[in-house]
């Protein structure tokens, strides 16, 4: 039988049965003082596979860090078979900033994956997060939310094309899956194409926790980790429907056609028909209203929170249903 093995990485190792927090350097400020990443790592005694759980790659992207802390430091995982490896903080600056990017280096952290030690210094901080904490796991799961502004239901991205990312997306078992590989510098991309399958979960809007996505979130977790053995007898989830979402010509954000304050008269989650009303923008004096409209019947993954745009600002994402997936949300709803 295969024994436990420790987790290391540059400087460290969690031995099996152990449990360790500690505060990783990740890059240094302007007067050479040490950023440094909290980490989490529970080793079971049982061997198993290694997870990874990453959140705030975007600074102000918060749901994600609360999940990761209830995971590392509420759940019981006296019984876990394998590793869990907790990054609930992945970009220090953005999050002590609380801006989305990195704010001394005004990059996308989540644009600079596998990293580069001789390159930038936001591709610097991704490399040792990447080279000690994502390479060494066997699967991911990372956690976002909506850009400010916007705010999204629940839902998986993950490459549908790679079997071992699909089992991971339908284990966590949201209704909606958007299929794609992702951009070129995500840490999902790349951590897949290093052989650590890895999906992404987006849920909710920047700056705030809200319950009900981190209640949701969790739920996700265990449902993955009952697929890979890892925590007790815990089944896998059924969401009770699921559409999977794939290629450009069966997603869109809805986009303002005019400037103005708008009434949006739906919300998230809402499924809409093909000529309905989804907002109205107007000018101040409500003389002069635009009225929009859905192009096809479908789930609106993600709207607006903000409700004042420029001509070309998104107003919602709608996604595509079959007649079938639409009658049994409808039915739930009813």
């Amino acid at each position: 039988m295969t024994e436990a093995e420790p987790f290391t990485y540059h400087g460290g190792r969690v031995d099996p049965g152990e449990a360790r927090n500690f505060r990783y350097t990740v890059t240094e400020t302007y007067l050479g003082d040490p950023v440094r990443m909290p980490v989490t790592v529970v080793n079971g005694t049982e061997p198993g596979p290694t997870a990874v759980l990453t959140a705030a790659a975007h600074g102000d992207e918060l749901n994600g860090v609360e999940v990761v802390r209830e995971v590392a430091h509420e759940w019981d995982l006296a019984d876990l078979a394998g590793t869990l490896v907790c990054l609930p903080v992945l970009n220090v600056p953005g999050f002590i900033a609380q801006q989305r990017y990195l704010p001394i280096y005004d990059r996308d952290l989540n644009r600079s994956f596998p990293g580069d030690p001789d390159s930038t210094s936001a591709k610097r901080l991704a490399h040792s997060i990447f080279r000690n904490f994502i390479a060494p796991c066997d699967f991911g799961i990372d956690f976002h939310t909506s850009t400010r502004g916007r705010s999204n239901v629940i839902h998986v991205r993950a490459d549908m094309a790679d079997d071992a990312v699909a089992r991971i997306a339908m284990a966590f078992a949201t209704n909606v899956v958007i299929d794609g590989e992702g951009p070129s510098g995500s840490l999902r991309r790349e951590a897949s194409d290093a052989g650590v399958p890895t999906i992404a979960v987006e849920m909710g809007e920047a700056h705030r926790f809200q319950r009900n996505f981190i209640d949701a979130a969790l739920e996700g977790i265990t449902s993955v980790l009952a697929e890979f053995g890892m925590l007790g007898a815990e089944s896998v989830h059924w969401p009770g429907w699921r559409t999977v979402v794939a290629g450009s010509s069966e997603k869109t954000w809805l986009r303002a056609d005019a400037g103005g304050i708008v009434d949006l008269r739906v919300d998230r989650g809402d499924v809409v028909h093909e000529g309905e009303t989804i907002a109205t923008i107007a000018d101040p004096f409500k003389d002069r209203t635009t009225r929009m409209t859905a192009p096809f019947t479908g789930l609106l993954l993600g709207v607006l929170e903000n409700p004042v745009v420029y001509p070309g600002n998104p107003l919602c994402h709608l996604v595509h249903l079959d007649e079938g997936t639409r009658r049994v949300i409808e039915r739930e709803e009813g």
